[in-house]
């Protein structure tokens, strides 16, 4: 197996150059690519229509190179899309590949190798409005982890260092469908939706780690008892889903890639230390800062951002989530996504709101994929 990381510029939602660059200049085959991360500069809420555009747009492109329906791209590529570039934050995509040797989902271990990054994907059936947030919901994404995690050819949970999932809220549509059906539903808010779908995945991924024993979970635990959760869970919801697409880095010797991952945890959004301590576990030498050379080994930087759960910024009063003007999650993206610039010296970064069931409370995961 053989893991490609290629992080583009995007004008708009809708620009495509630098991929179509990217596969016009014969620097990556369309074939080989399994999945899309990126941030769109939209709201980041129920009403974020750039996520959508954004896949519909890569879809198009991709249908043209590869000669085949959008739809056909839809079912072989993963597109997972964070609205919201705030601050700094840089609108962009990061683009993956996955070469099998063989064609087999995952290699042997190969000798004298360390481990290298892995990636496995899995898509789950269809989350019908009623399951948005429930239990059902964290056994649909437990299973289709494992899944991931076998794709990825890794064995031990240890070595997974993030997961990211991406998986519907509820919809005005997806409330009317299930009034028809005369079901219950976790809310009627397509906004207050979010908590619950985003730890109904979390937990999916805690359950499947081991890191969560499953008898633990009801509904009545789903972003409620925040003592439960994931480490390395990275969770998202929106309403250009229906199911829950599953991605899942670790390193593994059945991997011969360019990359490694490491995770850490930030104990709150301005914690510089946990940014230049991941990237440290990488292999990098990081100082205060990133230098010139060790910038450009950085393929990418997953993160999660919220509020502190108090409100409060080491003992420090914040408007966090007393704003009515500004949500919450779009403060915690802008803090977050300047302070791991400052350390990177890049502001293309996938930094994501909302951290239920992600780490402890008031605590957020974070990734780096560094070149080797």
């Amino acid at each position: 197996m053989k893991i490609g990381v290629h992080k583009i510029a995007m004008a708009s939602p809708g620009d495509t150059s630098e991929l179509a660059r990217l596969i016009d200049t014969g620097t990556l085959d369309p074939h080989d690519i399994v999945a899309v991360i990126g941030k769109t500069e939209g709201n980041g809420g129920a009403n974020d229509f750039t996520r959508g555009f954004a896949t519909q747009s890569m879809q198009l492109l991709l249908a043209e190179r590869l000669g085949m329906t959008a739809a056909e791209v839809g079912k072989r590529v993963c597109f997972v899309w964070s609205g919201g570039t705030e601050g700094v934050l840089s609108p962009h995509a990061t683009v993956l590949t996955r070469i099998d040797r063989a064609g087999e989902p995952a290699s042997p271990p190969l000798s004298g190798k360390t481990p290298r990054l892995a990636l496995g994907i899995a898509i789950t059936r269809d989350v019908l409005p009623e399951e948005v947030g429930t239990v059902t919901q964290v056994e649909v994404v437990a299973e289709a982890v494992r899944d991931a995690m076998a794709s990825a050819g890794i064995t031990d949970a240890g070595d997974v260092h993030y997961v990211q999932v991406k998986g519907p809220l509820l919809t005005p549509a997806s409330i009317a469908d299930a009034d028809k059906r005369a079901k219950t539903l976790v809310t009627r808010d397509p906004n207050g939706s979010k908590p619950y779908a985003r730890g109904a995945t979390a937990l999916g991924v805690a359950v499947a780690l081991g890191e969560v024993d499953a008898g633990a979970i009801d509904d009545t635990v789903i972003a409620r008892r925040m003592d439960l959760f994931s480490s390395v869970a990275a969770t998202s919801a929106g309403g250009e889903l229906k199911n829950c697409e599953v991605l899942l880095f670790g390193n593994s010797l059945a991997s011969d890639s360019d990359f490694v991952i490491a995770h850490g945890v930030l104990h709150d959004v301005i914690d510089a230390a946990a940014v230049r301590n991941v990237l440290r576990a990488t292999g990098l030498e990081v100082g205060e800062s990133l230098g010139e050379d060790e910038v450009q080994r950085v393929a990418a930087v997953f993160a999660k951002a919220d509020a502190s759960p108090n409100g409060k910024i080491r003992n420090w009063r914040t408007t966090m989530l007393s704003d009515a003007d500004i949500n919450y999650e779009r403060h915690a993206r802008a803090v977050l996504g300047g302070v791991i610039a400052s350390v990177t010296g890049d502001p293309a970064i996938f930094v994501s709101g909302g951290t239920e069931h992600q780490c402890a409370p008031g605590e957020m995961p974070i990734a780096a994929i560094v070149r080797v």
